[in-house]
C-alpha cells in the first residue's frame, strides 16, 4: 500500500511539473520544472529497483542535457516567450490531437502486453545486460542520437549567429 501512496504523489509530481513546463512562459522557468520532472522519473526508477537507471537519468538528462538546453537558451536570448497558449489554434488542437494518439498507442501497447511481461523486462537492470542490450541490439539508434543532438546543436549555433546579424 506504501508503494501505491508514494507513486500517485509522484505520478502527480511529474504530471504537475510536466504541465507548468508546457505552460510556463520563461524558457528557463521551463527548463527547471523539466529538470524536476527528470527527477521524479529517477525516483520511479528507484522505486522500481533499478538504481543505476536512475543515477543515469539524473546524471545524463537533469545534468548535462538541461545544462544544453540552458545553454542554447541563453545563447539565443530566448528567456522571454509566449508560451503555449499564445500560438496558433492549428498548432494547439493538433498538438492535443497527436498527443491523444500517443496516450492511445500507449495505452494499446500496455493492453496487449499485460502486466507479466512489464515485470520479467525490468527484473534485470545491471549495467552489464543493460550495455549488452543497449551495444547489441541498439547500436545504430544510439549513433543516430547522438548525430541528431550534435546537428541540433551546430544549427543552433549558426541560428544564433545569423540573428546576431540582422
Amino acid at each position: 500500500m506504501g508503494n501505491l501512496i508514494l507513486f500517485l504523489i509522484l505520478a502527480v509530481i511529474a504530471i504537475g511539473s510536466a504541465i507548468m513546463m508546457l505552460f510556463s512562459r520563461n524558457a528557463v522557468h521551463s527548463a527547471l520544472w523539466l529538470i524536476l520532472n527528470f527527477a521524479t522519473i529517477a525516483v520511479f526508477y528507484i522505486i522500481l529497483n533499478a538504481p543505476f537507471l536512475a543515477m543515469v537519468q539524473i546524471t545524463v538528462y537533469a545534468g548535462a542535457i538541461m545544462v544544453l538546453f540552458l545553454f542554447v537558451i541563453m545563447l539565443l536570448g530566448t528567456e522571454q516567450g509566449s508560451g503555449v497558449l499564445a500560438t496558433r489554434r492549428g498548432q494547439l488542437w493538433t498538438a492535443a490531437g497527436l498527443g491523444l494518439v500517443v496516450l492511445g498507442s500507449i495505452g494499446t501497447a500496455l493492453v496487449r502486453i499485460g502486466g507479466s511481461s512489464v515485470q520479467a523486462a525490468a527484473a534485470d537492470t545491471s549495467p552489464r545486460v543493460l550495455a549488452m542490450i543497449l551495444f547489441e541490439n541498439f547500436t545504430f539508434p544510439f549513433e543516430v542520437t547522438g548525430i541528431l543532438l550534435l546537428v541540433a546543436v551546430v544549427g543552433l549555433y549558426v541560428m544564433s549567429k545569423q540573428l546576431r546579424k540582422g
